[in-house]
Parts: structure tokens; sequence; C-alpha cells
């Protein structure tokens, strides 16, 4: 916007004297100096430029007043441009600042739930393992529970069963105390019977509890030191029914020395019957000894004889002789 240089002709046309050719020509040098300076700002190269401007003669005035107009113009609007960009410069460097604490502040907070993170992770890694933990526990337990329910549901059967059989036993000793009772008022019966058998005559009956053949009853009555009995009257044969009552009962008389021949224990032949009708009649052909209480005689209250086989389990009436 300004000339560089001027030719002779050019200085000719404008009719300049020396003097002022030499003093634009040292003005120009100036400008030149001034816009060739590396050092300093714009604004400063922008005054020199105007000051030197403003030193030209006012022949060269007119020919730069429009260019000194534009120059401050221009100067104007690097002001503004400077301060509306000093201002948004202050502006980001606030927003930069502000950015640069939400970073820091995020960061912190990103490290805190990073932390955070890391502690649940581990506290979950514990609560899996207590649950695992807890759930074997719980699996031994519920084995344990139902070990212990089958266990009490035998020991319940059980105790249902020792319940029932106690039922059982205690009916039982009940039963055989009753019979125990009976068994003694039976006792005392046959004991008074006995007494008044003693004072009557001179033998002891007894009438055994378990049945057994012919020869072990007879046995049982001589480990006793008795034999089986012997019957010589209606009387006595009255008294073993009535004592005895109709119970079959194994007495000491039988045939198994002579068939047909019946002979007492102590050898003695027959002499008093007591037989039932059609008896003895030696049914099957081993029927050799005899028992008493087989059935009652017509109208007579009289238990009767029966020829049995000798093995027959009966029980047996001994006697003793005082």
């Amino acid at each position: 916007f300004y000339p560089v240089a001027i030719t002779t002709e050019e200085q000719g046309k404008r009719g300049l004297t020396k003097y002022q050719r030499n003093r634009r020509t040292t003005v120009l040098e100036l400008i030149r100096w001034t816009m060739s300076v590396e050092q300093g700002g714009v604004l400063l190269k922008i005054l020199l430029c105007i000051f030197l401007v403003f030193r030209i003669n006012t022949t060269m005035r007119r020919y730069y007043r429009l260019t000194a107009v534009c120059l401050g113009l221009l100067c104007v609007i690097l002001l503004a441009a400077i301060t509306v960009l000093w201002v948004k410069f202050n502006n980001l460097t606030v927003q930069r600042d502000q950015l640069q604490t939400s970073y820091t502040n995020l960061t912190i907070e990103r490290d805190q739930l990073q932390t955070s993170y890391t502690s649940l992770t581990i506290e979950r890694d514990q609560l899996q393992t207590s649950y695992t933990s807890l759930t074997i526990e719980r699996d031994q337990l519920q084995t344990s529970y139902t070990s212990l329910t089958t266990e009490r549901d035998q020991l319940q059967t059980s105790y249902t069963s020792l319940t029932t059989e106690r039922d059982q036993l205690q009916t039982n000793n009940d039963n055989m105390k009753n019979e125990m009772g009976q068994l003694q008022k039976e006792m005392e019966t046959l004991q008074k019977k006995l007494s008044e058998l003693e004072q009557k005559q001179r033998s002891f009956y007894y009438i055994s509890t378990e049945k057994k053949s012919w020869t072990e009853s007879r046995k049982d009555c001589k480990e006793r030191g008795a034999d089986l009995v012997i019957i010589n009257s209606r009387e006595e044969q009255e008294f073993i029914s009535k004592a005895f009552g109709s119970s079959e009962a194994w007495i000491g008389l039988t045939d198994t020395e002579e068939e047909g021949v019946w002979k007492w224990v102590d050898n003695s032949r027959l002499t008093t019957v007591f037989w039932w009708t059609g008896e003895p009649n030696d049914h099957g052909g081993n029927e050799d000894c005899a028992i008493t209480g087989y059935k009652g005689a017509g109208s007579e209250r009289l238990s009767t004889w029966a020829d049995y086989p000798c093995d027959h389990p009966v029980v047996g009436i001994c006697e003793k002789r005082i």
C-alpha cells in the first residue's frame, strides 16, 4: 500500500524539490526498516508506520490519507479481533480448567468406583464361597435329617411292636395270674380233699399236669415215691371220679405181658372193673394200657375205663400208700 521506489520521471512530473525528495526517501527507508524489523509486535509496526506516514510533508499526505484511514481501520479491527480472541482465550482457559477439574474429579470417582468394584468382587467371591459351604452343610444336614427320620421311624415301629408285645405279655401275665389263682384254689381244694382222704384211708393221690405216655407217667410217679393208681373198690373209683373229674388219666393197669390178661402195677389181678361198654377192645392191636375218665356210665356219675395205646399222651394219677 505504499510505493517502494520513485523514478526520475515521476519526480519531474510531480515537481518535487530535492529536499522533498531526500526527505521522502528518508521516510521510505524508515518505513522499510520498520517493516523489516523482526522483533516487536504487530502493533509496534503499525504505530511506527502511522508515525512515519504523518511525518511526510503535506504534499505526500494527500496521497496517503486514504492509506492512513485504512491502516487505522485495520488497527481497530485488529484490536477488536485481539480483544475477542483474548476473551475467547480466557473463556477457553476457564473451560479448560473446569474440564481439568471435572476430569480430575471423574478420575478420583473412577478410582473410587474401581476400588468399590474390587471390594464388591472380593465380597461377592466370599459370599459365593460361604454360599457353597452353606449348601454343602445344608445337604449334609438334609442327609442326617433323612437318616434320623428313618431311624426314628424304625424306632417308632420297634416301639409299637414292643408296646404290642408288652400288652400281650401283660395280658398273658394277667391270664397266668388268673390261672395261678384258679390253680391255687384247686390246689387248696385238693389239699382239703387229701386231708379228708387221709382221714379215711392211708393213700395219697396226685394227678400230673403234663401229658405223657403210660411208661413216662409211671416213671414220674416213681420219682415222687409213688406209682400209678390201683383201684380195688367202687368207693375208690367214686372218690377218684369226684376228685379228678372226667379228665382222662393213666391208671396202673396194663396187659403188656399177655394180651387180654390185665394186671395192676403191683402184679395183682384185676377183680373190680369199671370198663366202658365195648372196652377193652384192643383197637388196632396196640391198646395195652388203661385210662380212667373215659365216659360216664349211664346215669351214674362215675368215670369209666378204656384201653389206649401206651404211648398216647395223657396225664397220670399217682398213688402213694402210707
